[in-house]
């Protein structure tokens, strides 16, 4: 259940995060706002880690394969897409599309058990589950 309220929170954030984030490319451009956006994250993640953890902060490098260090990279982008889309389209639409490409990218990877996720089988009511999520979409859309 606890997973459940983090994943809520982890949306709500999101949401709050990418408007934030548009507003700030107002006063500046977007890879600085997404340079800047990066910068605190990691003194976040550092006064975290100083408080509660303080492992190794090499032990990542030890992580096989290799490409699974591309998150941060890959995070960047993430950062300046999720900026462009809801610039583009406001944050209702623009977060609607992200999180059906999450559940749709998602699904596959668990699909083709893709980067270490245990394969699952197909399920059509998953499938028709997405159907509905892109069918709300459309009614979202709609004028």
């Amino acid at each position: 259940m606890i997973g459940f309220f983090i994943a809520l929170i982890s949306g709500a954030l999101m949401s709050i995060q990418g408007v934030f984030n548009t507003q700030v490319t107002k006063s500046s451009s977007i890879w600085v706002a997404s340079a800047f956006v990066q910068f605190t994250a990691l003194l976040v993640c550092l006064g975290a880690w100083l408080i509660t953890d303080r492992s190794s902060l090499l032990a990542p490098l030890k992580v096989e394969p290799k490409y699974m260090l591309l998150g941060g990279a890959i995070g960047a982008f993430i950062t300046y897409t999720v900026i462009k889309s809801m610039d583009a389209l406001g944050p209702a639409r623009a977060v609607m599309l992200i999180v059906v490409a999450q559940l749709l990218v998602a699904y596959v990877i668990e699909l083709l058990g893709w980067f270490g996720v245990e394969k699952q089988p197909w399920e059509w009511r998953k499938a028709i589950g997405m159907a509905i999520a892109i069918a709300g979409i459309v009614i979202f859309k709609w004028k």
